[in-house]
């Protein structure tokens, strides 16, 4: 275990590396059902993530395995970004998330989360910090208190990580915890959480498969600067959970 006074970046994070794409959704799951159940004092609290990596754990979770050892009555479900579609649309993490884990399992209605969609995108965002804030019990985020208990993150080819996409004003967010974001090279407006929000826990892991990662991995590993993904940080430790393809093992 790292010194979790002293933080982690990009750079620091440790790298677990492992054979395929089934068993980083594997370890993922029993890390992750491990840290909430350890967590006594309060609520476990998640931000999910999109993807087809974090789409087998869910299913995981879901399974026989899982569904009656994970403490879902003490876990807070948030998500680390959404498109600003309707609930119900393919292209929504919250609709993914739901279809495969959250309508197969025990969990009270009040702790998912879902980014709001409709409307104002940036009076969704702020109506989405509003609930992090009563959860978290302050508005304003205090070092040594993290809002989260995990983050999950992925890693897009182009260095984006959440909805922190190249070259938009959300990457100079230092205040808001939820801002908007209007990619130049993907479809739809998002909401993401902000480099704050995210340096605000105890752990940020990175779930990383296939050889289309290995380039961006690269970069952001080396600290690149242009690549968004290259600027998160955490309060506490930071893991790349990685098959070898990714890792260009």
């Amino acid at each position: 275990m790292h010194d979790m006074t002293g933080g982690h970046d990009v750079k620091t994070g440790a790298m677990v590396v492992l054979p395929d794409a089934e068993a980083i959704a594997q370890h993922m799951a029993k890390w992750l059902t491990g840290q909430a159940l350890a967590k006594k004092d309060g609520p476990f609290v998640l931000a999910l993530s999109g993807g087809s990596t974090p789409k087998r754990l869910y299913q995981i979770l879901a399974s026989d395995a899982y569904r009656d050892r994970f403490p879902w009555a003490r876990t807070q479900f948030f998500f680390g970004d959404e498109r600003f579609v309707p609930p119900g649309d393919p292209a929504s993490n919250y609709h993914m998330v739901e279809t495969e884990m959250l309508a197969h399992v025990p969990v009270p209605a009040e702790n998912v989360h879902p980014m709001p969609t409709s409307g104002d995108p940036a009076q969704a965002a702020a109506k989405y910090q509003a609930e992090l804030e009563k959860v978290y019990g302050a508005t304003t985020l205090e070092p040594g208190r993290p809002l989260f208990d995990v983050v999950m993150l992925g890693l897009g080819d182009n260095g984006h990580t959440a909805s922190l996409f190249p070259r938009q004003p959300v990457l100079e967010e230092r205040k808001l915890w939820v801002s908007t974001c209007v990619p130049d090279d993907a479809p739809h407006t998002r909401l993401t959480l902000t480099y704050p929000a995210i340096h605000s826990s105890r752990h940020v892991v990175f779930m990383l498969a296939g050889a289309a990662k290995r380039a961006a991995f690269a970069k952001v590993r080396a600290g690149d600067p242009a690549e968004p993904a290259s600027h998160i940080t955490t309060e506490g430790e930071l893991i790349w959970l990685m098959d070898t393809a990714a890792a260009g093992q």
